[in-house]
């Protein structure tokens, strides 16, 4: 067994920087490199992908970053984890594939993690009983049964850490939960069991505290945001873990950013609901037990974790469509900037109600006055500029046809001083909405799938 092994952070989100996975892999020593794609509305994004074409459906950035870093993986014997896969990690598999036959590498074992996609199975699952209701609302699922777009299950770390026992050296997954993409070499490394609650519990913060790149080493730092140094080349979070369960986070010393206790702990709250039930496929676990202390210039070591049995559910992360969504802003200058982005809004709603056009929702922001922070903002006497920016959604294709009709005709037939309209009329895009379920685990089954690229 190894003393400790680092497992570096390469992605928070599909869009993050394409640099990050490089750095991580050439700054410094690190065993594995773990990278995060898959929000919740990304798997619908897939979908519609797939839909248009069969052979996408997966975070495409993950096959050029492969290419990119494929010859330091393999002298450097690192193992690639990523969620990549969304909708189609055969079609991802594929693709990366031909990156590393292109570069002539052969015998690299390359997994799939898949079967979380259960769209093709609403009919039978809910056939057998699994009631998918909202688990936030507890609303029928047969309100949006025939709007599906996307359904998958959320998978922990085990079908991942089958897929390393086979010797894969790249794992790809579908929709696997993003603290599962850390644990799984925990617990592959380590050997730890599927009833070591406690240690499970601290590679899952280990998890939490990696999923979103880097805003736990400096970026979106809501602390002394001026003290962190280097973001121009920012480093990514690093875990070195070690068997007991205890784990520091830390990065390259080369690159910027900052691991202090307080980006630790910003990035510990996010997403969080009751801190003592975090709950995932592999644990749940209690955050109010973790305990952080300093363990030498940007390293905080994580110790103490607790965590109780996992529970026999899956989490359902579905999509489906719910209408419509249109907007457009225009901006106002000084003076009397609010004023007149305040009196635009109103002649706007007025014209669309009598023209009849009704909607789910109409809202009016005003940029740069109290956007953000509405009455709590503080009040400036005469704002140089505001933009107002305008959305509506509601099911009537006709009223959001016509709100983009109305919104240009303010230039010249509402207050003065007007200006930032471009790109021509707003056309509505279709709202795709999130349906949180849970389903048994005995009902779904994760596929490991291992080929060796020759």
């Amino acid at each position: 067994m190894k003393r400790n092994i680092r497992i570096a952070a390469g992605q928070g989100f599909w869009g993050d920087l394409q640099r990050a996975p490089a750095d991580q892999v050439r700054s410094g020593p690190v065993d594995y490199l773990v990278m995060d794609y898959l929000a919740e509305v990304t798997m619908s994004i897939l979908r519609k992908q797939k839909q248009k074409d069969p052979s996408m459906g997966y975070a495409r950035d993950f096959v050029s970053v492969i290419e990119s870093i494929l010859p330091d993986i393999v002298e450097k014997n690192i193992t690639v984890i990523a969620n990549a896969g969304g909708v189609n990690p055969l079609g991802c598999r594929k693709a990366v594939e031909e990156v590393i036959r292109k570069a002539g590498y052969k015998n690299l074992p390359v997994a799939v993690v898949h079967g979380d996609d259960i769209l093709d199975r609403i009919g039978e699952l809910t056939g057998t009983g699994e009631e998918l209701k909202n688990m936030e609302t507890g609303e029928s699922f047969s309100a949006v049964k025939d709007r599906l777009l996307a359904a998958n299950v959320y998978f922990g770390a085990f079908p991942i850490v089958d897929a390393l026992k086979a010797g894969a050296r790249i794992v790809i997954t579908g929709r696997s939960t993003d603290t599962g993409l850390t644990l799984a070499p925990m617990i592959h490394e380590f050997g730890w069991k599927a009833d070591d609650w406690d240690r499970l519990a601290a590679g899952t913060v280990a998890g939490h505290i990696l999923e979103c790149g880097a805003q736990a080493s400096g970026g979106n730092f809501l602390g002394d945001w001026r003290s962190v140094p280097g973001m121009e080349r920012i480093g990514f979070p690093i875990a070195e873990a070690y068997p007991d369960g205890t784990v520091v986070i830390t990065k390259h010393e080369s690159l910027g950013g900052l691991v202090s206790q307080m980006t630790v702990k910003e990035q510990l709250l996010y997403e969080i609901g009751d801190p003592t039930q975090y709950i995932t496929p592999d644990v749940v676990a209690d955050f109010t037990t973790i305990q952080l202390s300093d363990d030498g210039p940007d390293r905080v070591r994580v110790s103490g974790v607790k965590g109780k049995q996992n529970t026999p559910f899956y989490k359902v992360s579905a999509a489906y469509s719910d209408g419509w969504f249109s907007g457009s802003t225009l901006v106002y200058t000084w003076p009397e900037a609010f004023e007149k982005a305040k009196r635009a809004g109103e002649i706007l709603k007025a014209r669309l109600d009598a023209l009849g056009f009704r909607f789910d929702q109409y809202n009016a922001e005003y940029i740069g006055a109290n956007a953000c922070h509405q009455h709590l903002a503080s009040h400036v006497d005469d704002y140089p500029e505001v933009m107002l920016r305008v959305t509506v959604r509601g099911h009537d294709l006709k009223s959001m046809n016509g709100f983009g009709m109305e919104i240009a005709p303010l230039i010249l037939t509402g207050p003065p001083a007007v200006t930032g309209f471009a790109g021509g009329r707003p056309k509505p895009s279709e709202v795709v909405a999130y349906w949180p379920a849970l389903i048994r685990k005995t009902s779904v089954k994760p596929v490991v799938d291992v080929e060796v690229v020759k």
